[in-house]
């Protein structure tokens, strides 16, 4: 079993992993603030406030792009380390 070195440094896919976060959070607030009139019988929001619910979808494939950029880059790390002992 190998230890993965710890650095400070970005690895590929971080800035999409936290970017895609972000983006999740604002669609959970967005589902919550617009799920509440059901629940306070008030007015319901109109059709685009729900599509703005939609960033939680989106948030999760940009976080997921960004998981398989940093698995790429590691998969081409290890290849070439392969290479050269060889």
């Amino acid at each position: 079993m190998t230890a993965t070195p710890q650095t400070d440094e970005a690895r590929p896919g971080d800035a999409l992993v936290k970017a895609g976060g972000i983006v999740f959070i604002l669609g959970a607030l967005a589902t919550l603030a617009t799920m509440a009139p059901l629940f306070l019988d008030t007015d319901p929001f109109p059709s685009y406030a729900w599509a703005v619910c939609m960033l939680m979808g989106v948030g999760f494939i940009i976080s997921a792009a960004g998981v398989l950029r940093g698995i790429a880059a590691q998969r081409r790390a290890a290849a070439r380390s392969q290479s050269q002992t060889s």
